[in-house]
């Protein structure tokens, strides 16, 4: 294999690796801290879901800080 190849590619891995981290890391908090007033829950999990990595940068950067402030957790 090409040294060229692997510095290119660990990196790569590492990268996607702590997007999918983050992504699980946004379906935990959203599962645990979230309050089930209404469906709120539910569709912020299926917007994390679906959406991927997308989603769960909206629900990091809209919903949490709001939760955070309103909730204290």
């Amino acid at each position: 294999m090409n040294i060229s190849v692997l510095l290119f590619s660990l990196p790569l891995f590492l990268i996607v690796i702590l997007l999918f981290i983050f992504w699980i890391r946004m379906i935990i908090d959203c599962l645990t801290n979230e309050p089930s007033e209404g469906n709120d829950k539910i569709i912020w999990v299926l917007v994390i879901i679906f959406l991927g990595l997308i989603g769960a940068l909206i629900y990091a950067l809209a919903r949490r800080p709001k939760r955070i402030e309103k909730y204290g957790r």
